[in-house]
C-alpha cells in the first residue's frame, strides 16, 4: 500500500462530509461478492445472480450463478444448484451442475447428483449421489456371448 500526501481541502468545504472513495483495487475486491445470504436469512424460491454468492443461511428452491457459489459451514441449500464454480462446506440437498471446479471441504454434505469438470474432495466430505464428469466419452462395453455361461431361462428345471 502506498502512502501519499492528500491535497489540501478546498476553501469553504468540510472534508469530513465528503464521501470516502476507496482505491480502485479495494473496490474491485468488494465487488467480487455480489450476494450474501446471512446466517439468519431463509430464502425460499428461485435464487439467481450473475455475481458471486455466499450462503451462510438456508436456501430452498433453486440457486443459479454464472460465477462462484460458496456454501459455508452450517449453511443449508435444499435446491438444484448451477454455478460457474463452487466451494461447499455446508449441506446441499439437490443436484449440482458446476461448469468448472467444485471443492467439497471436510464438513460438506451433498445429497444429489453432481456434474462437474473438476472435483476436489477433502477427507470427511460426504456425497450421496452420482458424480458425472463430462469430457471423457466412455463407450458401452461390448457384450460377448459366452457359450459356457447359460441364461437362467436355459437352466434345466431339474436344477431349479
Amino acid at each position: 500500500m502506498m502512502f501519499q500526501k492528500s491535497p489540501p481541502p478546498k476553501p469553504f468545504e468540510n472534508p469530513a462530509l465528503e464521501p470516502v472513495r476507496p482505491e480502485p483495487s479495494v473496490r474491485r475486491a468488494a465487488d467480487d461478492v455480489e450476494t450474501v445470504v446471512g446466517p439468519s436469512v431463509n430464502v425460499e424460491g428461485d435464487f439467481a445472480s450473475e455475481g458471486n454468492i455466499i450462503v451462510k443461511g438456508t436456501v430452498a428452491g433453486s440457486v443459479h450463478t454464472s460465477r462462484h457459489l460458496s456454501v459455508e459451514q452450517g449453511a443449508k441449500i435444499t435446491a438444484n444448484v448451477r454455478a460457474g464454480s463452487a466451494k461447499i462446506a455446508g449441506e446441499v440437498k439437490g443436484n449440482m451442475k458446476v461448469k468448472e471446479t467444485l471443492e467439497l471441504t471436510s464438513t460438506a454434505r451433498v445429497v444429489g447428483d453432481i456434474e462437474v469438470v473438476t472435483l476436489v474432495v477433502e477427507a470427511g466430505a460426504l456425497i450421496y449421489g452420482r458424480v458425472i464428469m463430462p469430457g471423457l466419452e466412455v463407450a458401452e462395453p461390448k457384450r460377448v456371448k459366452n457359450p459356457l455361461l447359460k441364461k437362467i431361462d436355459e437352466t434345466p428345471s431339474a436344477l431349479v
